[in-house]
């Protein structure tokens, strides 16, 4: 799957790029429609959790979302694509409705 990654205001480095690539590439295990996606890497500065991990997926008929904060950009991507395979059963799941 195509993915743009935009880290802002930090350059992430290859081996965060290429982790949160392979987890959104199992997304497609579940629905396999999927066009494109945009990752967004964000460094906060409050508090513990200040990374947060935002996915925007294209499918056709719709777009996906999900934004997360964790300690580490690997637990918040792992928490985005866990609630953005649960939004692609839900969309796959009304598909098969109509």
């Amino acid at each position: 799957m195509k993915l743009q990654m935009h880290s802002i205001h930090f350059d992430a480095d290859q081996k965060l790029i290429d982790f949160i690539q392979k987890k959104v590439d199992k997304l497609e295990t579940f629905y396999d429609r999927v066009v494109d996606g945009e990752v967004f890497l964000r460094l906060n500065n409050s508090g513990i959790e200040n990374k947060t991990v935002e996915i925007k997926l294209n499918i056709p008929g719709g777009q996906l979302f999900a934004k997360e904060e964790a300690k580490s950009f690997e637990e918040a991507t792992d928490l985005a694509t866990e609630a953005l395979r649960r939004q692609l059963r839900k969309f796959k799941v009304k598909q098969m409705a109509h």
